[in-house]
Order: structure tokens, then C-alpha cells, then sequence
């Protein structure tokens, strides 16, 4: 049925099976990243809230974090060690140091939560686009059915049969390119927040921290 059908059919074809495995490339790129990060963020807790030293973790992973957890901690420790050498002793040093520490840690979650999402965006694109290109292939492969009928005065179904049937393939296709895509963005979407808030929750967490040793520092 590709092979005989319309050119503009098979150009819709082509894009929608070129969509699909670029839907699917997305969705397990995006699920192994988030399963490593996952994996790497429960590992990353378990040490961080062992009682060892927070500098020497941050000594050990400050050259290289891999996941957004070990960024956030690294911004904020960097980022405090930075403030410690230049306080003014002042109680209005507290709220600045402190305010310092927020705003590097968000800017970092947004950061480190774009990268991880990658390309997450497009199945929503793919989602909703795919069916109307398909659906545009459909229309254009009915209307060259009925100029076959007009041209050669045959209305029998052996005449229309084989053009509706290629032009009903682009939209199947577009289904096919457009279902897996509107599933796997709800769901890895959902994942994202529910990390997100995860990276986040560990941010304010670690901030109250470090508020609590500028106080017994005498801040």
C-alpha cells in the first residue's frame, strides 16, 4: 500500500514513522535517565543523612555531581564555603548568606531538572500533531480516489478500494505514532514533578541546615 499510494501520502507516511521513532527514542532515553537519578538520589540521601562529615562528601563529589540531588548540595555547600570568607561578622550577614544559598540552590533544581527532562516536551507535540497529519494524509489519499473514479467512469469498490485503503494507513499511522506519545509524556511528567519536588524538598531541607550552623556560629 505505500509503495502504490500518492507521493504527498507517502511524504506523510515517512514523517510519521520517522515521529514514531523519534517518540520512542525520547521515551526510553528519558525513563533511564530518570531511573539512574532515581538511583543515584536514594544512594545520595542515604550518605547525606548517615552523620558523616558534610565537607568531606562535598570534597568528594563537588568535581563532578551526576545527579540533580548531588548538584543542588554542591551549589549550596560551594556557595557557603564562598560566603564564610566574606561575612562582616553583622546579623544582617545571616539573612544575606542565607538568601545566597536560596536562590543558588533554585536556580541549580531549574537547571538540573531542564536537563534531566530533555526532550520530554516534544511527545506532547507529537501527541497532538500526529493524528491530524495523519488524518491530512487520509483526506488527501480519499480525494485522489474519487479523481480515479471520475477519470475512469468506475464506481465498482475494486476501483475505490485500494486508494481509500492507503489513505486510511496514514491515519492508523498516526495513531500509532500518537498514542504511545500522549501516554509516556502523562507519565514521565508525572515522574518529573513528583521528582522535582523530590530535589526541591531536599533543598529546603538542607537550607534549614545550614541556617541552624550560622546560628550556632553565633549568627
Amino acid at each position: 500500500m505505500f509503495m502504490q499510494a500518492d507521493f504527498v501520502v507517502q511524504f506523510v507516511m515517512i514523517m510519521l514513522i520517522t515521529a514514531s521513532i523519534w517518540g520512542w527514542s525520547i521515551i526510553f532515553n528519558t525513563w533511564g535517565r530518570l531511573k539512574s537519578a532515581r538511583a543515584k538520589a536514594d544512594y545520595f540521601e542515604d550518605v547525606f543523612w548517615s552523620g558523616n562529615s558534610l565537607d568531606e562528601l562535598y570534597n568528594r563529589i563537588k568535581q563532578a555531581p551526576d545527579h540533580p540531588l548531588a548538584a543542588v548540595f554542591v551549589a549550596a555547600m560551594r556557595e557557603w564555603h564562598r560566603s564564610l570568607g566574606n561575612r562582616s561578622g553583622t546579623g544582617v550577614d545571616k539573612v544575606t548568606v542565607q538568601d545566597r544559598i536560596h536562590k543558588v540552590m533554585h536556580v541549580t533544581t531549574g537547571r538540573e531538572m531542564d536537563r534531566l527532562e530533555g526532550q520530554v516536551g516534544y511527545l506532547a507535540t507529537i501527541g497532538s500533531a500526529a493524528p491530524f497529519v495523519g488524518l491530512f494524509g487520509t483526506v488527501w489519499g480519499i480525494m485522489n480516489s474519487f479523481t480515479s473514479i471520475a477519470v475512469a467512469s468506475d464506481t465498482s469498490l475494486a476501483t475505490v478500494a485500494p486508494g481509500i485503503a492507503e489513505a486510511l494507513l496514514a491515519t492508523a499511522l498516526g495513531l500509532v505514532a500518537a498514542i504511545p506519545a500522549v501516554i509516556a509524556y502523562n507519565k514521565l511528567a508525572t515522574d518529573m514533578g513528583r521528582y522535582a519536588s523530590r530535589v526541591e524538598g531536599f533543598a529546603d531541607e538542607f537550607a534549614a541546615i545550614l541556617s541552624r550552623q550560622l546560628d550556632e556560629q553565633g549568627h
